[in-house]
């Protein structure tokens, strides 16, 4: 099985500090929120937000940009799992497992678990707005958080998950198909290279070409979902197999095939791998990790 190209070490740690201690009467709900960001996970969003922020720092010279960077990093995986927390949920896809673990629901009952996803992200709000005052570079720490909250509202993730629950159990278009999968899945990543650019002091143009990166990145990623819950085995993905299929959602291997949806992942990785020579500095790990996520076998 491939492994992560890349010691997530610091990541970890930069994450772990930034969570609230399990403490007070509502300890319950926070052990349930440390649970879930802690429980596992690739650490992809955080990494690629890492990355790309010293791809552009370094350009400038600048030396301080892990710390500019190490809130804004810890509040997007927050985000990222108070999404898992909430999909695994009984009203939408009513998963028990989550990374080979109980899921926060099944653990802590449907109630707690619904709070320990609405708690992770005040905390990540809190987080974030607290690095804006804190930040040697305001202005470009204002706009990490205003694309850390376009990224994950109406206009991103949340609004791709309110089609996708809409529209479960009818065959989708691909129109339709597409605009979930560039929200629902696409959404958090085109944050994680926007911010970094940002927090690295990119222009406007150059994030709507991290931007681009991750758009790719994410179709291609979530077709790579697609095709897995089709060809893994339970043990590799760590989840129950043919979870779309359970709950009669249209995906792309449904709509046009595996041979048509692996040449799109094909597509969609040479289109970020193209985009990605626009970076200033060394993209190899960014490279990699692009070929990693868009080529994974689990």
């Amino acid at each position: 099985m491939p492994t992560l190209p890349y010691d997530k070490t610091e990541i970890e740690t930069l994450i772990r500090a930034a969570l609230p201690r399990e403490e007070g009467l509502q300890r319950t709900v926070i052990r349930a929120m440390r649970e879930a960001v802690e429980n596992g996970g690739k650490r992809i969003r955080p990494i690629l937000l890492f990355e790309t922020c010293k791809s552009f720092a370094e350009r400038r010279g600048e030396t301080d940009w892990k710390e500019e960077a190490a809130p804004f990093l810890a509040a997007l995986e927050m985000i990222h799992s108070f999404s898992l927390v909430h999909d695994d949920l009984p009203c939408m896809d009513n998963d028990t497992l989550r990374r080979g673990k109980p899921t926060t629901w099944y653990v802590y009952g449907e109630a707690m678990g619904t709070l320990a996803g609405d708690g992770l992200v005040l905390e990540a709000l809190t987080v974030a707005g607290r690095a804006v005052g804190q930040s040697r570079h305001p202005e470009r720490a204002a706009r990490a958080l205003a694309i850390l909250g376009e990224k994950s509202g109406v206009s991103g993730m949340l609004g791709g998950q309110s089609v996708d629950v809409e529209k479960t159990g009818e065959h989708l278009d691909a129109t339709t198909l597409d605009f979930i999968y560039r929200l629902k899945t696409g959404a958090l990543l085109e944050a994680a290279f926007m911010m970094g650019a940002a927090l690295g002091g990119a222009s406007e143009a150059e994030i709507s070409c991290a931007e681009q990166i991750g758009r790719a990145v994410g179709l291609a990623f979530q077709i790579q979902d697609d095709i897995l819950d089709e060809t893994a085995t339970e043990a590799e993905l760590g989840k129950p197999l043919h979870s779309d299929e359970k709950n009669q959602k249209t995906t792309y291997v449904s709509l046009f095939g595996l041979e048509a949806a692996r040449e799109a992942v094909r597509q969609q990785s040479e289109a970020a791998e193209q985009r990605l020579r626009e970076f200033p500095g060394e993209t190899e790990t960014l490279a990699a990790l692009i070929a990693y996520l868009t080529d994974r076998r689990f």
